[in-house]
C-alpha cells in the first residue's frame, strides 16, 4: 500500500494541528513533524481556494532550503467561507459566538489546500465541503464556546465535537476535510508523487 510506496521519501508534516496529526496516524504514514512560524497575511483580493492554496505555499517557504532529495514536506491551509467573506479562528470567545452565530441556519464552504513540496517542484490541491447549521439558539452557542474553547480552530466549531452532533444537518464532501484535512486528497497525491518518482 501507499506506506511501502513512501518507504524511501521522508515525509514531513509542517502542522501544529492534533487533528492533522491524527489524520496522519489513522492513514499508516510515517512522517516527522517540522514547525517554523510564519506570518498568514494575504491579499484582501484573494477568494476561497485563492487564500488556502497562497497561505499552504506560504507555509512551505522557511523549509525549502533544508529540504533533502527524498523529502516530501506538506503543508495546509483551511477557512471557513461564508456569504464571500473568510471566518478565520477566534482571537477570544465573544468572538466564537459571533462567528458561530453567523454560521447559525445557514450553509457555508469550508476550504482546505494541502501543499506539497519537493527540492525540485511543488504541488497544491484543494477541495471544499458544504455544511450547513440548523437554527441554534444563544444558549447552545454559549454551551459549546465554554464548554470546549474551540479557539484554535477555523470557524470557531469542530464538527466533531458536540456542536457537530447537535447543530449539523448537512455535509456535501469531504468530513474529513471538516474535521482538518481531506485525506482523500492526501492519499491520491502521495500515491502520485510515489509512483511518478
Amino acid at each position: 500500500m501507499l506506506k511501502e510506496k513512501l518507504k524511501n521519501f521522508n515525509i514531513i508534516l509542517a502542522s501544529a494541528s492534533p487533528r492533522r496529526h491524527a489524520f496522519f496516524k489513522t492513514m499508516d504514514l510515517d512522517f516527522e513533524i517540522r514547525l517554523k512560524p510564519v506570518d498568514e497575511v494575504y491579499s484582501k483580493d484573494l477568494k476561497g481556494d485563492e487564500i488556502t492554496d497562497y497561505l499552504a505555499k506560504l507555509k512551505a517557504e522557511p523549509f525549502i532550503e533544508n529540504l533533502k532529495n527524498k523529502d516530501i514536506l506538506i503543508t495546509s491551509d483551511t477557512i471557513v467561507w461564508l456569504n464571500g467573506k473568510p471566518i478565520e479562528k477566534p482571537k477570544d470567545e465573544e468572538d466564537a459566538f459571533v462567528m458561530i452565530k453567523s454560521l447559525s441556519n445557514t450553509t457555508h464552504e469550508v476550504v482546505t489546500s494541502i501543499c506539497f513540496t519537493q527540492r525540485s517542484k511543488q504541488k497544491v490541491v484543494n477541495t471544499i465541503t458544504k455544511v450547513t447549521f440548523k437554527a441554534l439558539t444563544d444558549d447552545e452557542i454559549w454551551y459549546y464556546v465554554k464548554n470546549y474553547k474551540p479557539l484554535d480552530k477555523a470557524g470557531a466549531y469542530g464538527i466533531q465535537e458536540w456542536i457537530g452532533a447537535i447543530g449539523i444537518t448537512s455535509v456535501e464532501g469531504s468530513y474529513n476535510n471538516v474535521v482538518g484535512l481531506p485525506t482523500h486528497l492526501l492519499y491520491e497525491t502521495l500515491n502520485t508523487i510515489a509512483e511518478g518518482a
